[in-house]
């Protein structure tokens, strides 16, 4: 029999993923030890990532705010380095007898008499087969082999899965019935066969042709439900005007564009948008300043890069941060906290696997402990009312560049513009779906590719007078001088998996209408 497993969880530092390594021998563990950390170096990445953007394999912790915030007694985390467990638990596993088959045998008092065999005994095992159950005598397994028929020569085929979970009555035995009883070919295809006039002659029952009726009626009032649904709710059914693609009706059938629901969706995200404004808040918060908020949501795009999360988690991250210092006053000190404990928010809402909550305190570089960030979880989800479903402007652009049908490289050009809008501290007072549309419409220029379609004129819902101011300051920030302090995203798209479009140049503000 082979040793047992021993399992290590090498603490990496970033510990998105739990990575076990199993090592048969105990006695192998001090060499193993010894090279573990130059074996995780030496991980295959599944992601490819921008040049300088912070990878997995370094030590990626540090300050959000640099030398303005965490310098306090709790910064007491200088290992730099993984260390290894010190408690190696060893694991064990019992083998368990099933319940389901068992030999049955009955129980008897010391003086008590055998019954005689003519006497069957008790048996409170149940099949799950509508067929009776047969005499179980004592010392008398519940299941038989196959045994041919005395006399017939004919083998039974009948298969009972036998289960003692449950003592069902007589009329419940249908409802437990198994998938592994043998059903008798005539009577399966004599019920799946379809009826034709002939057979119904032949046979004189009318119980076949009395189903395919009921069957024909249900799926008619079925079909006539779903046709009032849909015509009461008005779902799909928008009026394109001429000139307009649409792309809802070219991908009707497309189960992944769900394009009987996108239009009231996005209809319905405009509509919540005015329940998650944000106002002016830095003139209330007296210890914060804007480029604070820049240096702070920069370090979350590095959190983002550097965990591998989605898009949506750091635009959500960020929205969420805003929320909070809109409604609460908060010291520089608690800055950084504020923003590690919103992407962990997030990417709980996003993720399909989210990071830890140590994760977090060690890229914050040990500022924080555990009980401060779940307290400031909580009390950030206090704050907010529970509502985690913002509509976030990466939404928006998405759904934008489907029906606009714009190409990946102009899609990615304005995720940059968009992503590069999040430090500017003017644009957290506009709505989502105004960004996402000035941040297509002035990629589109950039390229060089077209002017405002009628076709994102109608499914943006704003024309080219509605976006202009906004497309203008867009262009403001792009094209200023960028700062060593926040180069994460501009490094992130310059890199060639992104097309390189950081590099674009940049137009001036006559040129763009």
């Amino acid at each position: 029999m082979a040793p047992p497993k021993v399992a290590l969880r090498v603490n990496t530092g970033i510990t998105t993923r739990t990575r076990t390594i199993h090592c048969s021998n105990p006695h192998q563990m001090e060499t193993l030890n010894k090279g573990i950390g130059d074996k995780i170096n030496k991980i295959i990445r599944g992601k490819r990532k921008a040049d300088c953007s912070p990878s997995k394999d370094k030590i990626v912790k540090r300050s959000a705010l640099g030398d303005l915030t965490n310098n306090g007694e709790n910064n007491t985390n200088t290992d730099g380095g993984a260390k290894i467990a010190k408690t190696i638990k060893k694991l064990t596993v019992q083998s368990k007898v099933l319940p389901s088959v068992k030999t049955v045998q009955q129980k008897r008092k010391p003086n008590e008499n055998l019954a005689p065999p003519s006497a069957p005994v008790a048996n409170k095992i149940t099949t799950r087969a509508t067929s009776k159950v047969p005499t179980v005598y004592p010392s008398q397994t519940a299941v038989k082999p196959k045994e041919k028929e005395k006399g017939t020569g004919v083998v039974a085929t009948t298969k009972k899965r036998l289960s003692n979970e449950f003592e069902k009555t007589d009329k419940e035995e249908s409802l437990y019935s198994s998938a592994l009883e043998e059903i008798n070919d005539s009577t399966y295809f004599s019920a799946k066969r379809p009826v034709t006039r002939s057979s119904k002659a032949s046979t004189g029952s009318l119980d076949d042709s009395l189903k395919d009726s009921t069957c024909s009626k249900e799926s008619n009032s079925l079909s006539f439900v779903a046709q009032q649904l849909q015509t009461k709710l008005n779902l799909g059914a928008h009026d394109v005007p001429e000139g307009v693609t649409d792309y809802d009706k070219e991908n009707w059938d497309d189960v992944y564009q769900v394009s009987h629901y996108a239009m009231d969706i996005f209809n319905y995200y405009r509509e919540k948008e005015k329940d998650f404004q944000v106002g002016d808040y830095m003139d209330k918060q007296v210890c914060l300043t804007k480029w604070m908020r820049s240096l702070l949501v920069d370090w979350m795009v590095e959190i983002q890069e550097s965990f591998e999360l989605n898009h949506e988690t750091l635009y959500l991250g960020v929205k969420l941060v805003d929320m909070y210092l809109d409604r609460v006053v908060v010291s520089k000190e608690t800055l950084q906290l504020v923003g590690a404990a919103s992407m962990f928010v997030a990417s709980k809402f996003d993720e399909r696997i989210p990071p830890m909550i140590d994760d977090f305190l060690y890229i914050c570089d040990g500022a924080y402990n555990r009980r401060e960030m779940i307290r400031m979880e909580i009390n950030l989800i206090k704050v907010i009312g529970f509502n985690l479903g913002i509509p976030i402007s990466y939404r928006f652009l998405r759904r934008y560049a489907r029906c606009g049908k714009v190409t990946m490289p102009v899609l990615t050009l304005a995720r940059y513009i968009l992503e590069f809008s999040l430090m500017e501290y003017e644009t957290i007072r506009i709505k989502d779906s105004l960004l996402a549309a000035a941040s297509l419409y002035l990629a589109l220029r950039m390229k060089k590719v077209s002017m405002w379609t009628p076709t994102l004129e109608f499914y943006t819902g704003y024309k080219l007078d509605d976006i202009k101011n906004t497309v203008l300051l867009l262009n403001k920030s792009i094209s200023k001088p960028a700062k060593s302090q926040i180069m994460t995203v501009k490094n992130k798209y310059s890199h060639k998996i992104f097309f390189e479009v950081a590099k674009t140049p940049v137009i001036k503000d006559e040129d763009l209408f």
